[in-house]
């Protein structure tokens, strides 16, 4: 029984400090009883509670309000203290100083602000304080009083508050009590079934509808997980309600942190705790919460929930979240699911709010129950008497449910609510109540109905009828009778203030019935104890690593195998299996596997083994160990621990050395709650077995201890073997009949057992905290963390075999000195901690704890007496040979920086050298040394997979390519532990991902870390390794940061003068035929024999042509001599683009001339000395232009059409001003115009005389159409381009009005043409602009072009320099990932491609380049002005006189290409390059490599138009980011000029080894070997080249993605080239030759040396045979012109057909299918060639039709005539193409055995080009000539055949055959 009320209390209004205020404090008048009760002291405070907002006097009368505050005492112990609250008025002579008061009062801003003074009212409170919550009745009873007092009812105050405070109920039972307080009322009180369920009457029903399913939720999460939560509302009932209703739902767990549902505003400070807290506070207080950062705020009036950033709230596990919220819908919204049923059934009757309130509990109830099913299989019970003591083992809770990973469980396991909830209901006897009943026995039916709505609703709607029987046992009885005050009686004016009640009288009831209870026998009611039911066990969860380690039994197989070879001593075939051990060891279930069978060879807790076999046992444990989490939640490392201390080998005599102290090296050894866990499951274990009977002793595990999942089957069998619950609940319940002897005796028997296994377990840990070695000191920098009790260690590696442990230890860690009493030290403090721990909690006497703490530290000293002669002894084995270094061949002049540090080398996510998916060997990890040189970061080592071979990984990069440094830990594949190891990417897409060697300190590694920064980011260019090369490495000059112009221009100009004096004297000799000398080599006369191999670079030009005219300055003359030389000049040459004259002798025809205007750098720094303006523009006026544009970079010619005579200018972007007034300014000036008008007028006439310079713009002034007429006007037109929109997510540009079809296309008018054909002679005489601008879509916004002008804006979206680094680095990542995938996903690769929309950037670039090839093929001139004009532009510019000009199509002239535009225009390579410290921060901008990609995408479509390889490509590609040659260095000629790279010494004769200049590398290489030539060369001499630019049509290019581990990156070519290997060899006894067969693998091997390509191996063999004969062999291109030639001349079959070059230059449109065959036409030919398209660089051919290559014997017997074929008649005949194409000359066979007339390209060709059925020729006719056919023929010899499609036009070379091809046609028709 207990105390209804506990105490009553009246609180009034007493005044504050500041008198007059209105504001005032509590003051408890009168309390009932005075004295404490002694089991329950008067409650502190109470008065700020009465009035949560602050004591306020009223200037009206408010009703009476109502709610209960909880308070909480020091125990723990809540008090509900229930208030009634009313008014009454202040009279002035009861308070003196009221008159202030009210002065004051009616100074404030009020609504009745001047109110007479006698209406000021007080409030007055009555407090009930009880232990128990009964709201209804509180209310009832307050209402009582305050009803008696107001009507004046003739009752006494006295005896109600007397009967009150005596009256007495049960807590629980069910029991029903009616009591009335002596005023004619009457109350039923209703006590629930059990106590341990919470009462929530519509608490919770009524939370859900404030804040809705999503918040209640998150509160939910929020409270479990230890977060702060903070209620609004302005009503303070509302907050107890929501504090209680959110307590509820916690059940069964108790919150136990800070929980006031009402917080008064004097404690506001509170809520800055740091403790979690549930509290509840006005919302007139909401701005003061404003400030709290990592408090949860619940608005109850608002319904939101706001959560601050800084917190987060794990969310329920899945599916459990989505399941509960489904529930939790279908209970609170019913509708829901009939929604949209056609014919909804009838309205169903909702719950109460009352029921509803249940039905939410019960969605909670079993989420708990599914959380937590099976939890007490996860007990511990460490002691039963005197009382039971139980430990939670979380780490296998976690494992076995499979949630390890999860956030919310791991906190609530963590939390003090679920330490409550083990230490309550962990006990093994006790009462049950409903919660244990559902995780014991309806786990199953959940699982069960997971998948259907209404069976879940069902089973909620049951559990909520249990829970509302608990809350109303009685439901039918309500008979309250209370009386209640009339309505309105508040306005009334009371008959007086509450009166002073009588102590004495209230005290005499009280203490009457004090006496009669202590005469009555207590009443207890008897505890309905029992053993609590654990549940089905829980089921091992499905292993997750899914298919990739499935729990496959040939696995286990493969492990158990490898064990008994181990142990039947078979080590050959364990050794075989050890890999795929290793591997296997990877999924949970080899792991128990491993443990139980190891277990089966363990005899008397001893095993002996020898040595192999101990190193085996070790590497697989190791393997084993290196996955546990510190928690070891699936319990392998429990497993092993009895493992490790009974496996051993001997050393020597009495020197033992056990397994353990090679396994140390494991963060779960050093956690303390691992150790806990252990020592609680072993305790459990001897406890258990001290009140089994003995027979059953033996059993298997006892049920309570986490065994493996696997012992389940066994405990189902024997269903009577207990588990140490049962046991400990059948004790507890017979305890009580026990004798006092005999329960002492049985305590101490409990003690003594956990005392002897924490003696056992000192020893435990100190074997496994104590390395082999104490005197290094690992263990301390390893587990610096032993000190701290949530210490874990990074553990490094250590090898298996302890032989070899004493050398691995790094002597230099740092720790050297310490001494052997540091490791004891740790050791002893970490085992003493863990002793303090485990024997406090488990009750053991305080004599034997200190004689633990005596007893450790002499554990440790012995054990490392042990260890010493195991150390000792340990040495004297022989160590595991370590794979010696292999020393990488270095080029000339690189130096080695470090020397090699061990490394493994480890598999990324490119699968080919891990074997991976693929198959193949797995040539990674390898295990080598990693070498830094000056110029690279070079590899090299062997595979650690026995089964590989000895083959020689290298893999290497350039240092300068480096991106991206990163460190990490990894497991090696060897020794299985964690590393430390560095991955570093380079930009040449080489990843290296190492891990250092357990020798490898981490100071070296820091070494190497610190030099490879240095190297890569030198202070300055000098420090680069172009420059640096074969000399000492010296500290270069800082760069300036101030760029003064006049010292830099006198240097400048005194380079210049120094060199021009050199050339002056020899400048006619380099007139006559231009040699291109190197960088240093300019002007120096060129050695005699190697003349021929010079290849010229200009046609022969006058010698006026360059000379400097007489009008320049002297001084200047001699800087142009230098300028002279340049690549650009010499192109200008070549294209004809004006000659180099003053302005005073200017010739009147050139359009353009050469200005010097630049040659002091001056206009533009970035431009290079001489540049083609045109010819009426004075240079005075280029200063002023240039201001007009970005970076000075005005508008300069840099190619010209030869045929449609359009220029093509590039310049940097505008900048806003010379926009507006080149857009606006359109008519003559007015006098006044301003500077910026000015500059822009002469920006306007540039342009004019840009216009003016094209011959065709006279004829075009009149009637022209701009280019957004054009589009629209050919929109209609079939055929299509692509739009010029771009594809891909970054939106493309779009041009004028409609331009959907691209802006000039060939497709408008008929079927597509053979690229490069000439335009037919209707094409669209296009009426355009003369010049169109390509500009920035964002800087030409908002500029209306003038349909009058000459010019027109073309406003196109570009990408930045920063969106191509971001694409970059994820096609880095796509295309060398640094981890292998996890699930083996071929779309993953695709999906990062697409990612990073490189491809989309590609063709972007290729859309706007074809746009203004198009353009200047029509005869109108662009200018291409994008960004500051170096690197967009360089792009497009580059690409556009690509595809326009053959010449930039050669070795030569592609070079000339990038000289010019790229470095003599200024793109800067330095600076996109982050070359130097100062630019480390913008990082890599790849615009070069990605023009490279651009002209290997166009390369790809047309194989035959380059006479370089794309091996070349990728070359420039590797070294324009290698810094091994000088040429792509700095940003501009300028500041090469600077550093004296432009014109360097000629002086000294050079050493033939290093070349400074990648060109001049190039062509040296080139004399040696064709690696650089393209054999499939056969070019149209005017062909433009239109390559396709869709995403779908570009390849990714192999440089990204190839690699070969055999040799590193083969592009410097002195490292790539071995010794050759020979394909045959004579047999010593005179047979035939032997063929050596070789395997290529295909990551491993260059398959172009391998393999090499039919020409390139003819060629080899032709040396071979030179060099057998004693002759000098010939230059390998003198042989190849010569067969070519030779091949020439023969091609004319029956002097007939047109002449054929050695690959027929008439290929169509398929130019871009790669396979072309290289054939010759007549029988018995000298040469007869199959050819693979790429045959220099490393794709397979992706036509398929020629992937395998043909075996050399097979090439010359390959194309006889094809006789197989039926050709009754063959001969060449021309024939019209379709609408508007050209005549064609065509090899036409007639097949009479199929029935069709076939044509192919030429005789040779294999692939027919189309077919004209037979049976579908209605006539053949004679024909007439038509429009474009052969001039020469005869007309005669024209003849159409008539097919039932169409006419086909054909026309042979003479009348004889004309009529021959009739007659055979017209018998072949009347055969069939």
């Amino acid at each position: 029984m207990a105390r209804l009320a506990d105490y009553f209390v009246l609180v009034a209004f007493g005044p504050g400090p500041r008198a007059g205020s209105g504001e005032g404090h509590g003051q408890i008048l009168q309390r009932f009883p005075e004295k404490d009760w002694e089991d329950n002291p008067f409650p502190q405070g109470i008065e700020l509670f009465c009035q949560p907002s602050g004591w306020q006097l009223c200037p009206e009368r408010n009703p009476p309000t109502f709610f209960i505050a909880v308070l909480t005492d020091i125990n723990s112990e809540r008090h509900y203290c229930a208030c009634l609250t009313f008014w009454e008025p202040v009279e002035p002579s009861q308070a003196p100083t009221c008159s202030g008061e009210e002065e004051e009062a009616g100074e404030r801003p009020s609504p009745s602000a001047l109110v007479p003074p006698t209406q000021l009212f007080a409030p007055k409170t009555l407090v009930l304080v009880s232990r128990l919550d009964h709201a209804d009745v509180f209310r009832n009873s307050l209402g009582l009083i305050y009803t008696i007092h107001v009507e004046g009812l003739s009752v006494s105050l006295e005896n109600v508050i007397g009967n009150l405070l005596t009256c007495t109920i049960p807590i629980t039972g069910g029991s029903q009590r009616t009591i009335s307080l002596g005023a004619g009322d009457r109350q039923v009180i209703q006590t629930p079934l059990t106590d341990s369920l919470p009462v929530s009457c519509c608490s919770v029903a009524m939370l859900f509808r404030q804040l809705g399913i999503t918040n209640v939720l998150a509160l939910f999460c929020a409270a479990l997980t230890e977060h702060k939560i903070l209620f609004l509302s302005r009503s303070y009932q509302r907050l107890t309600d929501a504090c209680r209703g959110l307590l509820a739902l916690l059940f069964p767990l108790r919150y136990s942190f800070t929980y006031v549902p009402i917080l008064p505003a004097q404690l506001l400070e509170v809520l800055s705790t740091p403790t979690p807290f549930i509290i509840g506070v006005n919302s007139l207080f909401q701005a003061e919460t404003q400030e709290l950062l990592d408090v949860i705020i619940a608005d109850l009036d608002g319904g939101t929930v706001t959560v601050p950033e800084c917190v987060h709230i794990p969310p329920l596990p899945e599916p459990l979240h989505s399941q509960t919220h489904s529930a939790l819908c279908m209970v609170l919204d019913p509708e829901l699911e009939l929604a949209d049923l056609a014919f909804p059934p009838p309205a169903t009757s909702t719950s109460s709010l009352k029921m509803q309130d249940k039905e939410l509990r019960a969605v909670f109830l079993r989420l708990f129950a599914q959380l937590l099913q099976g939890y007490r299989w996860c007990l511990h019970i460490v002691r039963i008497h005197p009382e039971p003591v139980i430990r939670f083992h979380k780490a296998a809770f976690l494992g076995q449910r499979g949630l390890v990973e999860d956030d919310f469980l791991l906190k609530v396991l963590e939390g003090m609510a679920f330490a409550g909830f083990v230490s309550e209901r962990g006990v093994p006897y006790r009462t049950t109540d409903l919660f244990d009943e559902l995780v014991a026995n309806e786990v199953k039916r959940m699982r069960a109905d997971e998948n259907q709505p209404h069976r879940v609703l069902r089973h909620v709607k049951e559990l909520a009828e249990q829970l509302y029987k608990n809350e109303n046992p009685y439901p039918a009885v309500s008979m309250h009778k209370v009386q209640r005050p009339g309505e309105g009686s508040h306005l009334r004016r009371a008959p007086r203030p509450f009166p002073r009640l009588d102590e004495s009288t209230v005290q005499w009831i009280i203490d009457q019935a004090t006496a009669k209870l202590q005469g009555a026998p207590p009443a207890v009611r008897a505890e309905k104890k029992a053993t609590v039911p654990s549940g089905p066990p829980m089921a091992a969860i499905v292993e997750r690593n899914g298919v990739v380690h499935a729990n496959s039994a040939r696995r286990l197989e493969v492990v158990r195998n490898c064990i008994s070879y181990v142990f039947e001593g078979k080590m050959l075939e364990a050794k075989k299996l050890l890999p795929a051990v290793l591997r296997a060891l990877k999924g949970r279930a080899a792991r128990r596997c491993l443990t139980r069978e190891l277990h089966l060879h363990v005899q008397q807790n001893r095993a002996v083994l020898d040595h192999q076999q101990f190193d085996f046992v070790v590497r697989m444990m190791n393997c084993c160990l290196q996955d546990c989490t510190s928690l070891d939640e699936h319990g392998i490392a429990a497993a092993l621990l009895p493992l490790v201390t009974a496996f051993c080998r001997k050393l020597s005599p009495g020197v033992t050395q056990f397994a353990y102290s090679c396994v140390q090296e494991h963060v779960v050894w050093s956690t303390p709650q691992f150790w806990e866990a252990m020592f609680y499951g072993d305790v459990q274990t001897h406890i258990r077995a001290l009140y089994l009977e003995p027979a059953e002793e033996d059993g298997p595990l006892p049920k309570g201890e986490v065994g493996p999942p696997e012992k389940e089957e066994e405990e189902e069998e024997e269903e009577e073997e207990r588990s140490a619950l049962d046991v400990a609940s059948e004790q507890r319940r017979l305890w009580p009949t026990l004798g006092r002897d005999k329960q002492q005796e049985l305590v101490q028997k409990e003690e003594s057992t956990v005392f002897s296994q924490a003696i056992h377990y000192a020893n435990r840990m100190s074997y496994l905290l104590l390395p082999l070695d104490s005197s290094k000191s690992r263990l301390l920098r390893e587990r610096a963390g032993l000190g701290d009790l949530e210490s874990v260690s990074n553990s490094v590696i250590t090898n298996s075999m302890a032989g070899s442990m004493a050398e691995s230890y790094d002597t230099e860690s740092g720790f050297e000195d310490a001494e052997t009493s540091d490791v004891a030290g740790a050791v002893v403090r970490f085992i003493n901690r863990f002793v303090d721990k485990v024997c406090t909690e488990s009750g053991v006497t305080s004599e034997h704890l200190k004689g633990l703490h005596v007893m450790v530290p002499d554990i440790v000293q012995m054990h490392i007496e042990t260890l010493e002669a195991v150390h000792r002894e340990s040495k004297r084995l022989p160590p595991i040979q370590k794979p010696k270094l292999l020393r990488p061949s270095l080029l000339p002049g690189e130096q080695c920086v470090l020397d090699g540090l061990r490394v493994y080398l480890l598999p990324d996510g490119r699968e080919e050298g891990s074997g991976g998916s693929i198959g193949g060997p797995a040539l990674l990890p390898a295990e080598g040394a990693v070498f830094l040189t000056t110029y690279r970061v070079i590899f090299t080592g062997m595979p650690t997979d026995p089964l590989v071979g000895e083959q020689v990984v290298v893999r290497s990069f350039p240092v300068a390519s480096l991106t991206k440094e990163k460190r990490i830990s990894v497991q090696t594949h060897m020794d299985q532990f964690l590393q430390d190891g560095l991955q570093l990417r380079s930009c040449t897409f080489q990843l290296l991902k190492m891990a250092f060697d357990e020798e490898v300190g981490s100071e070296s590694a820091e070494v190497f870390r610190k030099h490879l920064h240095k190297l890569r980011y030198p202070p300055d260019i000098k420090g680069t390794f172009a420059f640096t090369a074969g000399s000492v490495h010296t500290a270069g000059r800082q760069p300036r940061t101030t760029k003064e112009k006049s010292p830099s221009l006198r240097t400048l100009s005194r380079n210049l003068v120094k060199n021009a004096k050199k050339t002056i004297s020899r400048q006619y000799v380099t007139r006559k035929k231009y040699n291109p000398p190197n960088w240093e080599q300019r002007g120096q006369p060129v050695p005699p024999e190697d003349q021929e191999d010079e290849i010229s670079v200009s046609e022969e030009l006058e010698p006026s042509t360059l000379t400097p005219a007489s009008a320049l300055k002297p001084s200047d003359r001699l800087t142009m001599n230098s300028l002279v030389e340049r690549a650009c000049c010499r192109d200008y040459q070549r294209l004809g683009l004006g000659t180099l004259s003053s302005s005073l002798s200017r010739a009147k025809s050139e359009p353009f001339r050469v200005t010097p205007v630049n040659r002091m750098y001056a206009i533009c720094r970035s431009y290079p000395g001489l540049l083609i303006v045109p010819q009426s523009i004075q240079d005075n006026t280029l200063q002023r232009i240039s201001r007009c544009y970005r970076q000075n970079r005005f508008p300069v010619v840099c190619w010209r059409s030869s045929r449609s005579k359009a220029v093509l200018l590039r310049s940097g972007g505008l900048h806003g001003k010379g926009v507006v007034g080149l857009f606006k300014a359109q008519n003559a000036p007015s006098p006044g115009q301003s500077q910026t008008d000015s500059s822009s007028l002469e920006q306007e006439k540039y342009l004019q005389a840009v216009v003016s310079s094209m011959p065709r713009h006279a004829d075009a002034a009149s009637g022209r159409n701009t280019l957004s007429g054009f589009s629209s006007m050919h929109m209609a037109s079939h055929g299509k381009w692509g739009s010029i929109r771009a594809g891909g997510r970054s939106s493309g540009a779009s041009l004028g009005v409609d331009v959907g079809s691209r802006l000039a296309g060939k497709d408008l008018l008929g079927p597509p043409q053979p690229n490069g054909a000439p335009s037919e002679p209707g094409f669209l005489r296009p009426q355009r602009a003369a010049l169109y601008i390509i500009g920035d879509k964002a800087q030409l916004k908002g500029v209306r072009p003038d349909p009058l002008q000459q010019w027109e804006l073309v406003p196109i979206e570009v990408f930045e320099v920063r969106q191509v680094k971001a694409s970059f680095k994820k096609l880095l990542k796509a295309c060398v990932p640094g981890c292998p995938a996890g699930e083996q996903n071929p779309t993953s690769y695709l999906r990062s491609l697409e990612e990073s929309e490189w491809l989309s950037q590609i063709h972007k670039l290729l859309q706007v380049s074809v746009l203004v090839v198009e353009l200047l093929d029509s005869g109108s001139s662009v200018l291409v002005s994008l960004e500051d004009g170096w690197d967009i532009t360089t792009q497009v510019v580059s690409l556009v006189q690509l595809l326009s000009d053959p010449y930039y199509r050669t070795l030569e002239g592609f070079r000339l290409l990038v000289e010019k535009e790229w470095l003599s225009f200024g793109h800067r390579f330095t600076h996109r390059g982050a070359h130097t410290l100062a630019g480390q921060s913008s990082g890599f901008a790849p615009i070069f490599l990605q023009f490279l990609d651009c002209v290997h995408q166009v390369h790809s479509q047309f194989p035959m138009e380059f006479e370089f390889s794309q091996f070349y490509l990728k070359f420039l590609s590797y070294h324009h980011a290698s810094h091994r040659f000088r040429t792509f260095l700095l940003d501009s000629d300028y500041e090469r000029i600077e550093l004296g790279l432009l014109y360097e010494e000629k002086g000294e004769k050079k050493s033939q080894q290093a070349c400074k200049s990648v060109w001049e590398y190039v062509e040296r290489l080139s004399k040696k070997t064709p690696v650089f030539y393209n054999y499939m060369y056969a070019p149209e001499d005017t062909e433009v080249l239109r390559p396709y630019s869709n995403v779908s049509n570009l390849k990714v290019w192999d440089f990204y993605t190839r690699e070969t581990l055999a040799e590193g990156p083969p592009y410097d070519w002195e490292l790539a080239q071995g010794p050759p290997e020979p394909l045959e060899e004579e047999r010593p006894d005179g047979g035939a030759p032997q063929s050596r067969r070789r395997v290529i693998w295909p990551c491993y091997d260059n398959r172009l040396r391998a393999q090499p390509d039919a020409i390139s191996r003819l060629l080899e063999e032709l040396q071979r045979l030179e060099t057998e004969l004693g002759r000098p062999s010939e230059r390998w291109k003198d042989t190849w012109d010569r067969v070519k030639a030779a091949q020439r001349s023969e091609a004319r079959p029956d002097g007939r057909g047109t002449p054929s070059s050695l690959l027929m230059s008439s290929v169509s449109h398929h130019r871009r299918s790669l396979g072309v065959y290289l054939q010759e036409g007549p029988v018995g030919s000298t040469l007869s060639l199959s050819l693979d398209s790429d045959q220099s660089s490393s794709s397979t051919p992706s036509s398929g039709r020629q992937a395998a290559r043909r075996s050399t014997s097979t090439l010359y017997s390959q194309f006889q005539t094809a006789e197989s074929e039926n050709r009754s008649y063959e001969g060449t005949l021309y024939k019209k193409g379709a609408f508007m194409k050209p005549w064609k000359a065509r090899w036409f066979v007639l097949d009479k055995t199929k029935h069709q007339l076939r044509y192919y390209d030429h005789r040779v060709d294999t692939e027919c080009k189309g077919v004209i059925d037979l049976a579908e020729v209605e006539s053949v006719t004679p024909g007439t000539p038509a429009m474009g056919a052969p001039k020469t023929v005869d007309e005669k010899a024209f003849f159409d055949v008539k097919t039932t499609r169409r006419v086909y036009n054909f026309c042979a070379q003479d009348v004889h055959l004309a009529q021959q091809w009739v007659d055979r046609l017209q018998s072949c028709l009347s055969d069939a």
